[in-house]
């Protein structure tokens, strides 16, 4: 994110109008939500300087900021402003940092995670639980659970806008339904609907790729290039991509979109749970590596953390598992970006998010196999989120849910 000249409050500097570029000709339908994407950019940042940034009239951003300050969405810093001049004096805005959050709940092969992500995506709290049972009913009771606890420990002090969902497979978000996630043998599953019911929460659902890439252009490190136009590839025990133009993430009228769990990989003998021998997400699962991890005895528990820090403390086998891991993804990864040419494309892959070895490996594939190879290191990112993408997907499914209409909030935050 851009870093613009003003007064430091802690630690960021007040935005104010003259720091600003000019605004774009690509404008947000809802005025609440380019308010409040502007203060997360910016903030502090002045009222003035708000209406520069979303190119709204000043009052029209007065009258938004006034019902933003009403829920509690944003807050006056007057710390931050300037020295007294003539006129009325310009009070900041900023997000409030213990204000509102959100949960999120990442459901994976072998694990749920459930976290509590404040307005900048930060997280406040998170806990895992690995798997009893995985039929939809014990996983949904678990999940539950796990954000009641949560909510004991943290309701008093924060309001809960809302939950957000992400998860593997195909995942239809307009309707909260799981339409079909092969690897846990789940189909028509309504995910949404059944958070909502026992929570009492405004729940939204997403596949991986396309929750982490809603965060990426939320508070990513390359959140103004990724706004461009981005393309995110997920890589765990499930495979997805997710692509966005102009700041608006692409999910095709069957929320089908960024299914490559199939492509085929040359050379590899893997059966797939399709049936065929040689599919992407057969010869890169977390699942996979782990096995072969295990029988080496490079690892003592089945993780994929427990991998990467073997790696991290010299383990030969585990830097060479992780590196043609990194090889194999990038040969996909490399079709992507020759099909997009997206301005940034985005890695979540845990060897290349947390070992330089596995990127620069990922990189150099991309760079020999991709016609648009040349300026890789720049295009080629890894995820903004390294070692907590699971933590963050989930939040960010409905952080963007309140960053793309805020005032339409209103009556769950009453209810919670």
């Amino acid at each position: 994110m851009a870093i613009y000249a003003g007064r430091m409050i802690d630690g960021r500097r007040t935005t104010r109008r003259g720091d600003l570029p000019s605004p774009g000709a690509r404008r947000s339908r809802d005025s609440a939500g380019a308010v409040l994407r502007a203060v997360l950019d910016h903030g502090p940042i002045a009222r003035s300087s708000v209406a520069r940034a979303t190119g709204l009239s000043p009052a029209s951003v007065s009258g938004v900021v006034g019902s933003l300050l009403e829920r509690g969405l944003v807050r006056e810093v007057p710390e931050a402003a300037g020295p007294p001049g003539i006129g009325r004096p310009h009070v900041p805005l900023d997000l409030p940092g213990g204000g509102p959050a959100v949960i999120g709940v990442h459901i994976a092969v072998p694990r749920i995670t459930v976290s509590l992500l404040d307005l900048r995506g930060r997280i406040v709290a998170q806990s895992t639980e690995p798997h009893g049972r995985t039929d939809p009913a014990s996983v949904i009771a678990a999940v539950a659970a796990l954000i009641a606890a949560l909510r004991r420990r943290h309701a008093s002090r924060r309001r809960i806008l809302g939950l957000g969902v992400a998860t593997g497979g195909w995942v239809d978000s307009p309707n909260g339904t799981i339409v079909e996630h092969p690897a846990l043998g789940w189909r028509d599953v309504p995910i949404a609907a059944e958070l909502a019911a026992v929570t009492g929460l405004p729940v939204r659902a997403d596949t991986n790729s396309r929750a982490l890439l809603r965060g990426e252009l939320l508070f990513g490190d390359v959140a103004v290039r990724a706004r461009e136009s981005a393309v995110h590839l997920f890589v765990g025990n499930v495979v997805d991509v997710a692509f966005a133009t102009g700041g608006a993430v692409h999910q095709g009228p069957r929320s089908a979109s960024g299914a490559v769990a199939h492509l085929p990989v040359e050379g590899c003998r893997e059966a797939c749970s399709c049936g065929r021998v040689g599919c992407l997400q057969a010869a890169v699962s977390e699942r996979v590596l782990i096995r072969r991890a295990l029988a080496d005895r490079l690892i003592d528990r089945p993780e994929i953390p427990a991998l990467v820090e073997a790696a991290a403390a010299g383990s030969a086998g585990a830097v060479a598992l992780l590196r043609e891991r990194a090889r194999l993804v990038g040969r996909a990864a490399a079709l992507l970006l020759d099909l997009f040419d997206p301005e940034v494309l985005i890695v979540a892959e845990a060897g290349a998010n947390q070992l330089p070895g596995s990127l620069a490996m990922l990189r150099a594939e991309i760079a020999a196999r991709s016609s648009a190879g040349a300026g890789v290191d720049r295009v080629v990112c890894p995820s903004s989120f390294p070692g907590a993408v699971l933590a963050v997907a989930g939040g960010s499914v409905a952080l963007d849910q309140v960053y793309a209409s805020p005032l339409d909030l209103q009556a769950h935050l009453k209810a919670s």
